[in-house]
């Protein structure tokens, strides 16, 4: 049985999303019933941190990506750390998004909704189409793995950014 402490150990510190691709990743052949298959490990230091973009984040965001898109598959995952006061713009995602909660204090919020608390262990989904921002609060950093899929090449539709007054509503 696979812990959190463990998961999370495993998981904190590995890189880039987007980014990450086939040159950062070791292939294994492993025999499985009668067929090779290939397995790949990322190893943490293959992919580098980005900053989160600031057309789409307000304050200090970092992004780690753990793994792209590989197809047939259509799902990634990053793990996001957002210093305090650090927000995403509000956004969808066209087939909904994950979020792991791993370390911190943070705000997730949905259109229409009040903005609901969320800590290490929480798991918080938004369905496709939800209008949405998640961050940090004004004084704690929180990290979260962000889970999604990928439809029509496209994984997130940005929108306008959290002005300061929604934010500190």
């Amino acid at each position: 049985m696979i812990t959190r402490r463990r998961m999370l150990a495993a998981t904190g510190g590995v890189g880039a999303l987007a980014a990450a691709g086939a040159a950062a990743a070791q292939a294994l052949t492993v025999p499985t019933q009668g067929r090779n298959e290939t397995m790949q490990i990322t190893r943490v230091d293959s992919q580098p941190s980005r900053p989160g973009p600031a057309e789409y984040f307000t304050g200090a965001v970092r992004v780690d990506p753990l793994f792209p898109v590989r197809d047939p598959a259509r799902v990634s995952a990053a793990n996001v750390t957002f210093e305090p006061g650090a927000r995403s713009a509000w956004h969808t995602h066209p087939l909904g998004q994950a979020l792991i909660i791993t370390a911190g204090f943070g705000w997730v919020q949905r259109e229409g909704g009040p903005i609901e608390e969320v800590r290490p262990g929480d798991v918080v989904w938004f369905p496709p189409g939800l209008k949405h921002w998640h961050g940090a609060t004004p004084t704690t950093a929180m990290s979260h793995i962000a889970i999604l899929e990928t439809l029509n090449g496209k994984n997130v539709d940005w929108m306008e950014k959290v002005s300061d007054g929604q934010y500190r509503k």
